[in-house]
C-alpha cells in the first residue's frame, strides 16, 4: 500500500510532496528608522554622545591637547567619528550605500567631516615639514657637541665614589631588603625603576614601592606608600627611608592619584617624557617630569624644555623652565643617544649618510652613568658606521644641562672590554657588569664588577680603553687598581696610576669598624681629631684585624674627596 503524507496525520514534508516546487516566504520588509525629535534636539544628543565618548577616552588614554602629539589627532578623529555615527542614528538615515553615506555626512555633519579632513592634511604637511630628508641640518644641531681632553677635564675619583653596583644588582638588593620587613613584604612591592642620582654627594639609586595587588591598594591607599629605598652604589648598603606621610602620587597608582592622570588634568597641553623619581637634599620625594617640545616640523626634533616637579606626597606641582640644581635626570639617556645619532649621521647632510658616509658616526650599543661633581653624566662609545669592534671616542653628556663633550680615544667598545674581562677569569665563569668609564692615571679605563651566577660581586676588573689587552683584576677595588697601575707601568703607558695622589697621616685610632663587601672584609679606621674613615681590605693587609681603639698607627692613603678614603697600608707604631 503506497505511503502518502495524508496517512501521517496530515503531515507533509515540503520538497517531497508530489514533486511540487517549494514555496519561500517573501522577506519581511524592514521598518524605516525614525528621526529623533527635531533638528536642534538631535544636535544636542549628538554633542552629548560625543562629549561622553571623549571624556571616557581622555580619562583612560590621557592624550595631550597639542597639535605636536600624534595622540591628539587620534583623539580628535575619534570625536569626529563619534558625532557622525550618532548623527546617523538620531537622524533615522537609511542604509543606501556608501555614496549616500558620504552625501549625508557632507550635509548633516559638515563641521566634523571637514574638520577630520583638515586634521589629516595638517598631520601630513607637518610630517613632511619635519622629514629628516629636508631638515637634516636642523636634526644635526639638536645636540651641540664640543671636543674635550679626557685626562684634563675628567678628574680621578676616590674609591668611595666609584659605583660598584649595576642596575641588576641594585634590584636584587632592593627586593631582598623589602623581604626582610615583615610589615611591608606582604603589602608592597618594589617598582622596577631604580633611578640613579647624586644624593648628599653619593651615587645612589632610588626605588619606589607599589601596592602588591588591587586589594592591597584598596586597604592601604588612604595612608599612601610608607617608604622608599636608597641603594648606595659604593657601599652596597640599602636604606629604607620611612616617611611620616606616605607617597600618594606614583606611576603605579589608580584613578585620580595616578601620576600620568594627575599631570594630564593639570597640564592638558604639555607633552611629557617618562617621569623619574628623585629626592631633594632633605629627602622629600619628587617626580621629575620633563616637558617635551617638537622643534622641527610638527613631530620631529624632540627636545626638553624645562620640567614639572611633582611632590610625590602632596601632589603639589610646579613648572620650572630651569630646574633646581639638585635635579639630576632631565634629559633621558635614550633622548641624548638619539640626538647624538642625528648629529653623527647628518652633520654632513642626509645623502652623505646614505652614500658617501664621510665622517658618519653613531653611538655604540649600551650606555652607563658617571657622577662628576654634583651632576650625573651619561656616557656611551662612538664608533663609525662600518660595524667594526672599535670606538673612535666616547661622549659624556650632563643629564641636567645637556652639555656634551666628545673625547677622541680610539679603542675597544664596551662589549669588547666585557669580553676581555670575562676572558681573564674564564675559569671562574664570572660575568661582567656593563663598564663604567673612569680616569685612572690619566688613562680612559673601563671598570667592571665581576659577578657570579648568584649575582654577587666577587672581583673587579679594569680594562684600558686604548689597549684592551691590558686587563687587571682584584678581589678589592684597591687591589685591582694597584694591579692595573703596575700593568700600565710595565707597558710604558703611565708612570703611575691611582685614584688621587698618596699621603701619610699618623694618629690614634678613635673608631674601627668592618663590613663584608663582595665576599671580602673591609676595615674602616678613624683617627682622633678627624672625621675621615680610611678603608682597607683584610685581604690586602691581614694585620689590620688585630688593631683596636687607642692603637697608634701610621696610615698611607690615596688622597681624594669624601668621608671615606682608600688606605694603601695601616701600620701599628
Amino acid at each position: 500500500m503506497p505511503f502518502s503524507g495524508s496517512d501521517a496525520g496530515g503531515f507533509q514534508w515540503e520538497g517531497f510532496n508530489s514533486g511540487a516546487p517549494s514555496q519561500k516566504r517573501p522577506p519581511k520588509p524592514r521598518k524605516p528608522r525614525k528621526a529623533v525629535g527635531n533638528p536642534f534636539t538631535r544636535v544636542l544628543i549628538n554633542l552629548a554622545v560625543t562629549a561622553l565618548v571623549g571624556f571616557v577616552y581622555f580619562y583612560l588614554e590621557l592624550p595631550p591637547i597639542n597639535l605636536q602629539s600624534p595622540d591628539f589627532y587620534a583623539f580628535a578623529l575619534l570625536l569626529c567619528a563619534a558625532y557622525c555615527v550618532s548623527a546617523i542614528v538620531t537622524s533615522g538615515f537609511q542604509d543606501q550605500g556608501a555614496k549616500n553615506y558620504f552625501k549625508f555626512l557632507k550635509k548633516q555633519c559638515a563641521v566634523p567631516f571637514f574638520l577630520a579632513i583638515l586634521l589629516v592634511v595638517v598631520a601630513v604637511i607637518g610630517s613632511i615639514a619635519g622629514s629628516v630628508i629636508f631638515r637634516a641640518g636642523a636634526y644635526s644641531r639638536l645636540l651641540p657637541v664640543e671636543s674635550g681632553d679626557f685626562a684634563a677635564e675628567v678628574d680621578e675619583i676616590s674609591y668611595d665614589q666609584i659605583p660598584m653596583l649595576d642596575r641588576g644588582s641594585a634590584e636584587r638588593l632592593g627586593d631582598r631588603k623589602l623581604g626582610e620587613l615583615s610589615d611591608m613584604v606582604s603589602q608592597f612591592e618594589v617598582v622596577d625603576d631604580y633611578t640613579q642620582i647624586n644624593y648628599k654627594g653619593r651615587p645612589v639609586r632610588i626605588a619606589t614601592l607599589m601596592y602588591a595587588d588591587l586589594i592591597k591598594w584598596f586597604t592601604n591607599r588612604s595612608g599612601g606608600l610608607p617608604a622608599y629605598l636608597v641603594i648606595d652604589m659604593v657601599t652596597q648598603n640599602v636604606e629604607l627611608v620611612r616617611l611620616q606621610e606616605g607617597i600618594k602620587y606614583t606611576t603605579a597608582e589608580h584613578l585620580g592619584r595616578n601620576l600620568y592622570r594627575h599631570l594630564r588634568f593639570h597640564y592638558p597641553t604639555y607633552l611629557f617624557s617618562q617621569p623619574v623619581m628623585e629626592v631633594d637634599e632633605e629627602g622629600t620625594p619628587y617626580w621629575i617630569c620633563p616637558k617635551l617640545v617638537r622643534t622641527i616640523g610638527l613631530f620631529g626634533g624632540t627636545d626638553v624644555h624645562g620640567a614639572v616637579l611633582v611632590n610625590a606626597i602632596t601632589g603639589e606641582s610646579q613648572y620650572y623652565e630651569e630646574v633646581p640644581a639638585w635635579v639630576d635626570n632631565l634629559y633621558s639617556a635614550n633622548l641624548i643617544i638619539q640626538q647624538y645619532d642625528y648629529y653623527g649621521m647628518y652633520h654632513n647632510g642626509f645623502f652623505n649618510s646614505l652614500f658617501g658616509q664621510r665622517d658618519v658616526t653613531v653611538t655604540t650599543e649600551g650606555y652607563n652613568y658617571i657622577a662628576l661633581g654634583d651632576d650625573v653624566y651619561i656616557y656611551t662609545g662612538i664608533t663609525s658606521t662600518g660595524g667594526d669592534q672599535s670606538n673612535i671616542g666616547f661622549l659624556l653628556t650632563n643629564q641636567r644641562t645637556k652639555e656634551s663633550k666628545f673625547y677622541s680615544c680610539a679603542g675597544a667598545t664596551e662589549y669588547s672590554a666585557v669580553d676581555s674581562a670575562e676572558g681573564e677569569l674564564q675559569n671562574l665563569r664570572y660575568k661582567a657588569t656593563f663598564p663604567l668609564l673612569l680616569n685612572i692615571g690619566g688613562q680612559p679605563t673601563y671598570f667592571m664588577a665581576m659577578k657570579d651566577a648568584a649575582q654577587l660581586v666577587k672581583k673587579y676588573a679594569m680594562v684600558n680603553v686604548q689597549q684592551y689587552q691590558i686587563v687587571a683584576t682584584g678581589d678589592t677595588v684597591a687591589e685591582c687598581e694597584k694591579n692595573y697601575a703596575a700593568m700600565l707601568n710595565q707597558n710604558g703607558i703611565a708612570s703611575g696610576a691611582g685614584a688621587g695622589s698618596g699621603a701619610t697621616v699618623d694618629g690614634t685610632i678613635a673608631d674601627i669598624r668592618s663590613a663584608v663587601l663582595g665576599g671580602n672584609t673591609v676595615y674602616y679606621v678613624k683617627l682622633i681629631g678627624s672625621e675621615i674613615y680610611y678603608a682597607i681590605s683584610a685581604a690586602d693587609q691581614p694585620s689590620v684585624v688585630i688593631l683596636s681603639n687607642g692603637d697608634q698607627v701610621s696610615v698611607s692613603y690615596q688622597e681624594g674627596e669624601g668621608s671615606i678614603l682608600s688606605a694603601v697600608s695601616i701600620e701599628k707604631r
